[in-house]
């Protein structure tokens, strides 16, 4: 750590009687002086804050893109970077501290090579942020499904919040069909994901005020989307690309791997940008709260 580095203070230890701890959590009594107890939410609650606040994500984002336009109340790229802006903000308040707030495989692979989150709970947070963002969409499905305007046409309604390139980029429809190719998308979605990915990691970072890093975080990821709208129709996040997919065109499933590989190899680098100039680290889980309790016991 550098000189103009104020240093932490540590909390002064809980002193307590040892026949009392051991009673409390069944510890043998040849156990030795130092006890670490883990007191942070387990891994359920962590996978579920994780599928809640990525339904949000999809649910907000993608009903006010399929909607707002067709109705014409609040419509354009700006209602729907702040849809998916302020669903971010106010998962990230409300489970954040649950599970760190990632709601985005990206965020999560990210925080892991950064050494901010454990290796091992990647797939799962995968996993559950995959399922969230599939019930969102799901349920924006079904519902245009009821609409008898739309009968037999529901996936290409639905493939208007797809994610895609060449003649499925958004731009494609006010330039005679040929949207931003390949290597456009690949680098928009890319970068996009690296600068919100490294907000993240420093706007979390202990030495950071916590406080106003969910307003941070919101307000990056709708800019970020504002970017990439007329681009790709701006993933930035694995999950959301996928639950968009999912029910849309032949097209969208195809096309789908660019919007995996960008936002990790994004989120990639700006965790080994972080790992190579933040001067200290610590395994925090962004967001979340410090899941152990240190104890320091003394004998009467």
């Amino acid at each position: 750590m550098s000189q103009d580095t104020p240093a932490t203070p540590t909390p002064d230890p809980l002193h307590v009687n040892a026949d009392e701890v051991f009673a409390a959590y069944g510890i043998p009594a040849e156990s030795p002086t130092e006890i670490v107890v883990a007191t942070g939410p387990g891994l359920v609650a962590r996978l579920g804050a994780e599928a809640f606040g990525t339904f949000f994500l999809v649910l907000a984002g993608l009903g006010v893109a399929l909607y707002a336009g067709v109705t014409g109340v609040g419509g354009g790229p700006l209602a729907v970077a702040l849809a998916f802006g302020i669903a971010v903000l106010a998962s990230a308040v409300a489970v954040g501290h649950v599970s760190g707030g990632h709601f985005n495989p990206a965020v999560t692979f990210g925080a892991a090579v950064a050494g901010r989150t454990s290796w091992r709970d990647v797939l799962p947070y995968w996993l559950a942020q995959l399922v969230g963002g599939a019930l969102a969409s799901a349920l924006l499905y079904v519902a245009a499904a009821s609409l008898p305007a739309l009968a037999g046409n529901e996936r290409k309604f639905f493939s208007s919040v797809a994610n895609g390139f060449g003649a499925h980029s958004p731009i494609a429809a006010q330039t005679g069909g040929e949207g931003f190719g390949l290597l456009g998308a690949l680098l928009i979605e890319l970068v996009v994901t690296a600068v919100f990915v490294g907000v993240i990691l420093g706007a979390t970072d202990r030495r950071s005020a916590h406080t106003q890093a969910p307003f941070a975080i919101g307000l990056t990821f709708a800019v970020g989307v504002l970017i990439a709208i007329p681009v790709t129709n701006a993933a930035l996040n694995p999950a959301r690309a996928t639950a968009a997919a999912i029910f849309s065109e032949g097209w969208a499933l195809s096309q789908l791997w660019l919007f995996w590989v960008a936002p990790l190899a994004g989120a990639g680098i700006a965790a080994l940008i972080y790992r190579a100039f933040v001067a200290e680290r610590v395994q925090d889980d962004l967001l979340g709260e410090p899941d152990v309790e240190e104890i320091v016991y003394t004998e009467e």
